[in-house]
């Protein structure tokens, strides 16, 4: 199983095209994630923060039109009728990723949260956990539209990324209710923390359904 090379795409490089933006722009979105959280901790609400979080934002906009034009030219033009309900949750699931990167991080934006020194070097290890993650799905559902022979090994990522990911969460929101903190600064660390680690897990959700696509494609 998942060893044939195959194109869902026949005389539609316009939508190709499109989808492919699509995985690029979560691949983009999570490198300006991390580069966003390495910021903050060291500068806070910084310009270089601002500049990196409004890029995240720029790319969730340009996504959710990528996701309406991909959905309209499903429907209107009735390409790939066999395959077109499964894309279109592929990229729903897509950009339900790239709009979690930008929520986490206009989140940091609003509440400002002071996170303790002792805490900032899981708080990085874990954004770029979730970064990895989410990147490691969009090539993982790029594949799927190419060559389902690698889809598996990097789903398999994707989880491996995600179970890590949650090892750090549940380290650090330990190490945060051992400490001596105001049980409200604990609460809002934990509940930022929880967002953070929701990316992986969307990521996740994305690779169980493209699973189940691609088995249905190889049947």
């Amino acid at each position: 199983m998942f060893n044939m090379k195959f194109s869902v795409f026949s005389g539609t490089r316009e939508l190709e095209g499109k989808i492919d933006q699509m995985h690029d722009k979560v691949i983009e979105c999570s490198l300006f994630f991390k580069e966003a959280v390495d910021f903050y901790l060291k500068e806070k609400r910084s310009e270089n923060y601002c500049r990196a979080s409004k890029k995240i934002k720029i790319i969730e906009a340009k996504a959710d039109e990528l996701r309406r034009e991909i959905e309209s030219s499903l429907y209107l033009h009735n390409l790939i009728p066999d395959l077109r309900a499964d894309v279109l949750q592929i990229v729903e699931n897509i950009d339900k990723v790239i709009n979690e990167f930008d929520e986490v991080a206009h989140k940091f934006y609003i509440e400002q949260p002071d996170i303790p020194e002792p805490f900032q070097d899981k708080f990085k290890v874990l954004a770029e956990q979730v970064s990895d993650c989410a990147e490691n799905m969009a090539i993982a559902s790029r594949a799927f539209f190419r060559d389902f022979s690698t889809v598996r090994d990097y789903s398999q990522k994707v989880y491996f990324l995600e179970h890590e990911s949650d090892k750090t969460w549940a380290s650090v929101k330990q190490d945060i209710f051992d400490s001596d903190m105001e049980l409200a600064h604990k609460l809002q660390l934990s509940s930022l923390l929880k967002e953070v680690a929701d990316i992986a897990d969307k990521a996740e959700d994305c690779i169980d359904a493209l699973l189940i696509f691609t088995i249905k494609r190889d049947i």
